[in-house]
């Protein structure tokens, strides 16, 4: 049997002189982006920004909370068109953090729960940082809507 180790094993523990970790990937210190909106007949097709997260934010999970809102309603969350730290443009992506679902009855659900959503990635955005989103579809919605993330910077 082989022992193996991961990208920061290996800088940490193998390579001679050994490279630094950065602290959003060991030692750093979560911190969690929480926030409520509060949906009075929103708009299919409604974007509501929740918080930014900072540029070099490591993303580590999230979820997503509602009441029932309204029959036919789905919700997806993903980030609004934002400037990336190079400067360039990005278009928004509505469901870069998890796929539009029915949001008919009260619920929670993961967001960022797999590599392809989102989980473990690091934000590239400017001073302003990366606008977080929700994407209203199927129906107007009227209800509570909770988004929380937990990301590590430091």
């Amino acid at each position: 049997m082989a022992t193996v180790y991961s990208a920061q094993k290996t800088s940490w523990n193998q390579n001679n002189p050994t490279d630094k970790i950065k602290t959003n990937e060991f030692a750093g210190r979560v911190r969690i982006a929480y926030a409520t909106y509060e949906a009075s007949s929103l708009s299919a097709g409604d974007v509501i920004e929740m918080f930014n997260l900072p540029n070099g934010a490591r993303i580590v999970s999230g979820s997503i909370a509602h009441d029932a809102l309204g029959s036919s309603t789905t919700l997806a969350v993903g980030y609004a068109a934002h400037t990336n730290a190079a400067g360039t443009a990005v278009s928004a992506s509505a469901a870069a953090y998890k796929a539009a679902a029915s949001s008919a009855s009260a619920g929670k659900a993961d967001v960022c729960a797999t590599i392809a959503l989102g989980h473990g990635t690091e934000v590239d955005a400017n001073q302003d940082g990366l606008p977080v989103a929700i994407t209203l579809a199927g129906a107007a919605a009227t209800g509570t809507i909770v988004l929380t993330m937990q990301y590590v910077t430091d």
